[in-house]
């Protein structure tokens, strides 16, 4: 039976993950330490592995969460799909707080994060014009009636470094870009997560509009009250994220069994001279690359 990943994000982490009793100890892999146990479940009869990508108590800043780590300790599970959430801010007027959006695209402005699992004596050059698995996403967006908000089909996602959120030009160039989302964590997880030859969909919840909007006020709001708002936009949010995953997660048969380029996504993509990789380079990656090695 296919095991699906659940990675929560700023509010949902928390609200999945919390304190439960099931919860292992954080995974030392071969990448170091994930960001926290991960809670093994059971929904509607379909096993579940919940992480908190941020650990408990959102200790954990966007450029300093272990995504190889996190990935991997999935991979070791036996999960082959992920769900992940991530807040994000708004770069389009139809994209409103409180709704949800199934992104298609990205682009990755990170650059003090370890991007690959491959950096030691193996060169893998793996397909990644489509980043999100576009039989998962599909499976959520046909969730959407499950929920009281509008979820949107596709649009692209910057990923910035962080943790200072963009200045006003900044923002504006994002929307020139083409970008629809702004987010801190959908990269490198994205991409790793298609090294792990994981299928991987993305939702995120917008909690608030970037700055090429709200700045003609910025000047006149309460900061206060602005962050009173947002928090309130992501907790409904999350609520309505919790239900869509739940409802993917429950009618999951519907689509276990139709093929995801993702899960043999290292087929042609291991360029290393087969007779140079040593036993040890094999039991490093593990789980990553015994199907090949």
């Amino acid at each position: 039976m296919a095991k699906i990943g659940i990675i929560g994000g700023s509010g949902l982490g928390d609200a999945l993950c919390g304190d439960s009793a099931n919860k292992s100890a954080p995974m030392e892999t071969p990448f170091g330490l994930a960001s926290d146990g991960l809670v093994a479940t059971s929904w509607s009869g379909q096993d579940v592995f919940l992480l908190n990508r941020h650990g408990q108590g959102h200790t954990q800043s966007p450029s300093n969460v272990n995504y190889r780590a996190n990935i991997y300790a999935l991979k070791a599970a036996g999960c082959s799909h992920i769900i992940a959430s991530g807040a994000v801010g708004s770069l389009r007027e139809r994209i409103q707080p409180k709704h949800l959006v199934v992104p298609d695209q990205v682009i990755d402005k990170t650059f003090r994060r370890e991007g690959t699992f491959f950096d030691n004596n193996l060169a893998v050059h793996l397909e990644f014009a489509s980043p999100f698995c576009p039989v998962l996403s599909k499976h959520l967006l046909n969730c959407a009636p499950k929920v009281d908000t509008e979820v949107h089909d596709g649009g692209t996602y910057i990923c910035m470094e962080g943790p200072a959120f963009s200045t006003r030009a900044e923002s504006e160039m994002h929307r020139s870009w083409g970008g629809d989302l702004i987010g801190m964590t959908a990269m490198p997880e994205a991409k790793l997560a298609r090294e792990a030859e994981i299928s991987y969909a993305l939702l995120c919840l917008p909690s608030d509009y970037d700055y090429w909007r709200v700045h003609s006020q910025s000047e006149s709001l309460d900061k206060h009250e602005l962050l009173k708002e947002i928090i309130g936009n992501l907790t409904e949010a999350t609520q309505n994220a919790i239900t869509l995953i739940k409802s993917a997660v429950s009618s999951f048969d519907e689509i276990a069994d139709i093929p995801c380029s993702a899960h043999s996504a290292l087929e042609l993509a291991i360029w290393t001279d087969r007779g140079t990789i040593t036993p040890e380079i094999k039991s490093y990656y593990g789980k990553l690359v015994e199907k090949y090695l």
